[in-house]
Parts: C-alpha cells; structure tokens; sequence
C-alpha cells in the first residue's frame, strides 16, 4: 500500500458532523509540514476551511496560508473559464451573460457537469505537478461517489472527441491508487460507523478510487484502570466515606463519580462501535484523532491534531 501521503490527491469525506473539514485541514498541515508543497481545497465554497487556517476567506485563486501550504475554495463557474483558457484557448476575462446562462443550463439539465469541472480541476493539479499533494475537504458522504464516478459516467456517454479525451486522463489519475486515494472520517458511533462501511462498499463498486484509509475522530481516552473503576464502584456503597470526602473536598462527592461512571460507560460502548469498523474493514489503514475536549476551531487545534496523525503515521 502507498503512504497516506506519498500520494498525490487524497479525496476527504464522511458523515456530515464528523470532522472532515478538522482532518482535510491537519492532512495539509502535515503534509506541509514535512516539505512537501500543499494545496487543501474545500468543494463546498460556503464552508469554514479558512476558520482552521485562521486565514482570509479562501476563493478559487489559492490563497498562501504558511510556508508549502495554500487553500482555495472550489467555485464551478471559475473552474469552466479556467479550462475554455487553457484546454480550448477562449479569452474569457469575466463572466460573460450568454456563456453563463449557458453553463447554469447545461449544469443543471446534465447531471455531472458540475461534478466533472471540480474533479477536473483537481486532477489537473495534480497532472501539471503544481503540489505534490492535493487535499480536498469532499462533499459529504451522501454525494461523493456521484462526483468521483462523474468521468466513468462522461466517459461512457461520449466514445470520440476532446470531452472524452479530457476524462481518460482523468480517470488515469483517480483509479491510480499511487497516485489517488479517498480518505474517510468517522467517529465511534453507530451511524457515522454503518455509514462508513457503507461507503466503502460502494467506493469499491461505483468508482475507480482506492480507499486509502478511515480515520476515526473523537476517540475517547482510557481515564480510568480496571481497579480505579473498582474503587469507584466501592465508594458508591460507603456512606460514610462518600460523607468525609465531601467535607474534605467541601462539596458533594456523587457528581464526580457520576462523571467518572459516564466516561466508562462512553469509552465502553464506543469500543463496540471500533470493533465492528475494523472487522468490516479489516486490511483499510486505521488512524486514530483524540478527543480534543475545546469548543473553538483554530489553528491551534488544527496543528495538534496534525501532531497526532503524524503520530498514527508514524512521523
């Protein structure tokens, strides 16, 4: 198997709310980090990447964020003027009204257009070896097999000519798994878990991309050994003691074993939950994120959790 970040293009997705935009953002981090020039683009142009950068808003044009790390937001209609530029060497300076009613027709009447013009930006980095590694914050779980399939599907449809000569390179670097990988986030829930292997599945049926590997976010820490979970236990049933302690602490005793009692019983029930991912998914490359416990986003947050991943990675 390639290193996660020996490829070139690594397609981030998940279950909406499971931190993919936290993980596409530490990817690029990282990987910049360690020397190597890093483009981290968001496909959704009204997402937050640019909160864990603690940059200026993103656009299409890659804005520089630290040394070999840039972020850019992907926005279709650029992307269609970038390619009549290059591909077809059409001038087009500024929207133009006729082109653009036309695009948003086609767009709309064609499934895939939209999808074929933010994949073929991407690939295009990747071919002009602009980065060595692309990061791309993906449409949610929901939708990214349609956008990674869309040059299959194009290819299909068009047997001649330059559309059909566009998504053959295309589809050279997607199902080239030295070159392309999908990287899935999960938490240890039940749904963000069935929604991965599920995924997964259809990765493997639906598209020609590898899934490089699932990480799994928020995982929880061991607080607690196996004689301080007894000793707690003990202490529920020992009136007396829980009174001398709380005069000692100066407060009540029992919402702190409430709490140590709730942190097991999470930690235990995720266990199940990483269990059946990793049976289900047995030989896909596991990375682990802990559970941060802070409510702001940042860049703070984002070179730690860069730290762990080099961690799991072996950095």
């Amino acid at each position: 198997m390639t290193p996660l970040l020996d490829r070139r293009l690594l397609f981030v997705t998940g279950k909406g709310g499971v931190g993919k935009t936290t993980i596409a953002a530490a990817l690029g981090t990282l990987a910049a980090d360690h020397g190597k020039r890093t483009l981290v683009c968001e496909v959704d142009a009204k997402g937050n990447l640019s909160d864990f950068f603690e940059a200026g808003r993103t656009g299409f044009d890659p804005l520089p964020i630290s040394e070999n790390l840039s972020a850019m937001s992907m926005n279709t209609e650029e992307s269609l003027k970038e390619y009549l530029s290059l591909q077809l060497k059409i001038p087009v300076i500024a929207r133009i009204g006729p082109l653009a009613r036309t695009f948003d027709f086609v767009a709309t009447a064609a499934p895939g257009v939209k999808e074929i013009l933010t994949v073929g930006k991407l690939t295009w980095e990747v071919r002009e070896q602009h980065y060595d590694l692309v990061v791309v914050d993906a449409s949610a779980s929901g939708h990214i097999v349609g956008q990674l399939a869309a040059p299959d599907a194009i290819n299909e449809l068009v047997q001649v000519g330059l559309v059909r000569d566009q998504t053959g390179w295309m589809l050279d670097i997607l199902g080239d798994p030295t070159q392309t990988g999908v990287v899935i986030v999960a938490a240890p829930e039940e749904m963000p878990v069935q929604e991965t292997i599920e995924l997964a599945g259809r990765l493997r049926e639906e598209t020609v991309v590898e899934l490089a590997a699932v990480v799994v976010n928020r995982v929880l820490p061991e607080l607690f050994n196996a004689g301080e979970e007894a000793l707690f236990e003990r202490l529920r049933h020992d009136d007396g003691l829980v009174a001398a302690l709380a005069e000692v602490g100066g407060g009540p005793v029992e919402p702190i074993l409430d709490a140590a009692e709730l942190a097991v019983s999470l930690r235990r029930s995720r266990a199940g939950h990483l269990q059946k991912l990793r049976t289900e998914l047995a030989g896909t490359e596991m990375l682990y994120v802990p559970y941060l416990f802070q409510r702001s986003h940042g860049v703070r947050a984002t070179n730690r959790i860069a730290g762990h991943l080099g961690e799991e990675l072996g950095f």
